[in-house]
């Protein structure tokens, strides 16, 4: 995802989204029912925002849900024939984060230590 996300930005700046990825939204990602401009920011946030959350492990269960919905969005909308090999993996991990938790050395688990009476 992030790698994706970095497509979306101008090179050179950390916020500025290209005209590329709002045109892709406008043409061939279409399909996603949401307004273009809307889905380019909100993909190219989500993108960027999420695998880091995960990464840290800091509200993972809310990260993966999250990527999980996008991805979703991307198999239905955008290339549904990209099923097998690349969108059942994400799905599998996703489900896996969102079951499980980020485990012993996530961020949220001192969180939840300290939430916990």
């Amino acid at each position: 995802f992030w790698r994706s996300g970095q497509t979306k930005i101008e090179e050179g700046t950390w916020f500025t989204i290209s005209d590329t990825a709002y045109f892709l939204f406008s043409e061939e990602y279409s399909g996603v029912p949401l307004p273009s401009d809307f889905a380019a920011v909100m993909a190219t946030v989500s993108e960027h925002v999420f695998p880091i959350l995960l990464v840290l492990g800091l509200f993972t269960r809310l990260s993966a849900t999250a990527l999980l919905g996008m991805t979703m969005v991307i198999q239905i909308f955008v290339y549904p024939d990209a099923w097998w090999p690349v969108h059942s993996l994400w799905v599998a991990l996703a489900l896996v984060l969102i079951v499980r938790g980020g485990g012993l050395f996530s961020l949220d688990t001192p969180l939840m230590k300290r939430t916990r009476p």
